[in-house]
């Protein structure tokens, strides 16, 4: 597989990803809610006298605090696919300077 397959795969992960991002922006009446929220407000609906089996060790003071974990998990993620790719393409590189000689 070519560098340039491997740049073909990434603009048109961009593309969908951006083409998915605007149709989710244009709808008027969505909710960008967790799906934990979600799933409890169901079960509650179903269940009424539901009691949860465990609760949470520890709750995040805010929402804020709520954003810088789930942006530093996006960071980490990040972090680790450059480290794939930029693995990959160093080895494709140094296969083919060690063809040349």
């Amino acid at each position: 597989m070519s560098s340039f397959k491997v740049e073909y795969i990434l603009i048109a992960a961009l593309i969908i990803f951006a083409a998915v991002f605007v149709y989710q922006t244009m709808i008027n009446d969505s909710e960008f809610e967790g799906a934990d929220g979600a799933a409890s407000d169901f079960i509650y609906e179903i269940n009424p006298d539901y009691t949860p089996i465990a609760e949470p060790l520890w709750e995040p003071p805010g929402t804020e605090t709520e954003s810088l974990l789930f942006a530093i998990q996006g960071v980490i993620g990040a972090f680790i696919i450059g480290l794939f790719f930029g693995h990959y393409r160093a080895v494709n590189k140094f296969k083919k300077q060690n063809s040349k000689v």
